[in-house]
């Protein structure tokens, strides 16, 4: 049986182009197995994966991976974060006309599924009055919106295959439209599904680029993709995750087994999440701290100043701030930005605004009496803060540090938002391909308490040596 595409015409020209020796950054998405998965090695692969890397080595230049999800690999590609985006992405109108794509690589259609054990639902005739679910952006929720009236349907579109399976599975949703080869794996790979309708005529998938650039990348793709479908490269990569089904369940299922083969990436993105959050920590004392003092200033403007900072940062959401500082902020200075610059950016400016008030609040919990007491000694105003007000506000100020600080370490799973690898992005990583949601996030509950212990029990004990 072949899988692939019909030999639709290609959207751009195959012309030829050098690429030969570049470095090109790629988004896709973080969990659309069989198109782009992590493997039980931590590993990301899949379709859309084996063939950018086959069309790089065969024209000669590198990738560079992002795993973003499907929405801000777009983004990505809109602010030049990257220089492409393979996700498994339908070529439509509307899409030509922002994005150059290349030559179709796979011809796809969608599929309604149900719980494995939903005997009351055998067609769209049964969703009346009903809630189903449906990738954000994807072409299965374009097709459940299109039948959505005629059926009496409501669709709830989610940004994650996983999630979207176990929506139904909780009986949340009665049912889900997905890409066909995507709910096949998902079903042998024992996600608690079953289809229920037949496949409908679908789109083609495309390789993207932002309109009329990377002309040459957008060519040597086409010329690769073509290479590997004479050589017989493409097929094999389609057969080796659709041709037969997967093995459905590893050779020991326990809970046991999945905390052995999940912990390296765990603990990787247990390492990222506490360096992020010590090194943003830092950054929002120093900030906090003066813009602490400019608060209690008695020159307007500094005042003016520390709280206008403050109103920014604690009134607008977190994942705004993120989604500005990776995504917006390149094109405001023309360059990319780093995801661990983008993530101390956000953790820390946020944070400070927190940590501006705790200052603000500590030092003016201070009796006055002993500001007046320390100047009328003939102390300066800059000695009498820092030899008699500071310390005093600093003991007042500890357990709302400390807070501050634990609150800040679950705030870093917000990161995962724009692909940093931090803790919780790396558990979705692994409940994308075994559709053990609950075990996983399990795990990463228990990893979270653990380290919020830890670090509690750390400041309370640097608390209790400098504040006897």
């Amino acid at each position: 049986m072949f899988f692939g595409v019909s030999g639709a015409s290609a959207q751009v020209p195959s012309a030829p182009s050098n690429v030969e020796g570049k470095t090109f950054t790629i988004g896709t998405d973080t969990t659309f197995a069989p198109f782009e998965f992590r493997d039980s090695s931590g590993e990301l692969v899949g379709i859309d994966m084996d063939i950018i890397r086959a069309v790089a080595k065969s024209q000669g230049f590198t990738v560079q991976i992002k795993s973003l999800g499907f929405a801000a690999a777009l983004q990505a590609l809109s602010s030049k974060q990257v220089d492409g985006v393979i996700a498994a992405m339908s070529i439509t109108d509307e899409r030509k006309k922002v994005y150059d794509f290349s030559d179709p690589y796979f011809d796809s259609g969608v599929q309604m599924a149900v719980a494995k054990d939903n005997t009351d639902i055998k067609g769209y005739a049964d969703l009346k009055g009903k809630t189903v679910t449906a990738k954000t952006g994807s072409e299965g929720e374009s097709f459940a919106q299109s039948i959505a009236g005629r059926y009496g349907f409501t669709v709830k579109p989610l940004d994650q295959s996983a999630t979207m399976y176990e929506l139904v599975k909780s009986g949340n949703a009665a049912a889900v439209f997905d890409d066909y080869p995507v709910l096949a794996y998902g079903v042998s790979q024992n996600n608690g599904l079953k289809t229920v309708t037949k496949k409908e005529a679908g789109g083609s998938y495309g390789f993207a680029v932002n309109k009329g650039q990377n002309a040459e990348l957008m060519a040597a793709f086409n010329t690769g993709l073509a290479e590997l479908k004479d050589n017989g490269q493409y097929q094999a990569i389609l057969d080796k995750y659709l041709k037969s089904p997967q093995d459905t369940v590893s050779a020991d299922s326990s809970f046991w087994a999945l905390l052995v083969s999940s912990m390296p990436a765990l603990l990787k993105g247990l390492q990222n999440t506490v360096v992020v959050t010590l090194i943003s920590f830092a950054f929002a004392m120093l900030l906090g701290l003066f813009f602490g003092f400019l608060k209690v200033s008695h020159n307007i403007v500094s005042r003016g100043v520390a709280t206008t900072f403050v109103n920014i940062f604690r009134g607008t959401p977190l994942l705004v701030q993120a989604f500005f500082f990776y995504f917006g902020l390149p094109q405001i200075i023309g360059q990319p930005v780093n995801i661990w610059v983008a993530g101390v950016l956000t953790l820390s400016l946020n944070s400070a605004a927190y940590v501006t008030e705790i200052v603000r609040g500590g030092i003016q919990s201070v009796d006055p009496g002993q500001l007046e007491a320390s100047r009328s000694l003939g102390l300066g105003y800059g000695t009498s803060m820092r030899r008699v007000v500071v310390p005093q506000a600093f003991k007042i100020m500890t357990p709302a540090l400390i807070n501050q600080l634990v609150i800040l370490l679950k705030d870093s799973s917000l990161l995962l938002a724009i692909g940093f690898a931090e803790l919780l992005y790396q558990g979705q990583q692994i409940y994308s391909n075994n559709f053990r949601i609950s075990e996983t996030l399990l795990i990463v509950a228990a990893m979270y308490f653990i380290v919020i212990m830890i670090l509690t029990k750390l400041s309370n004990i640097v608390d209790k040596r400098f504040n006897k």
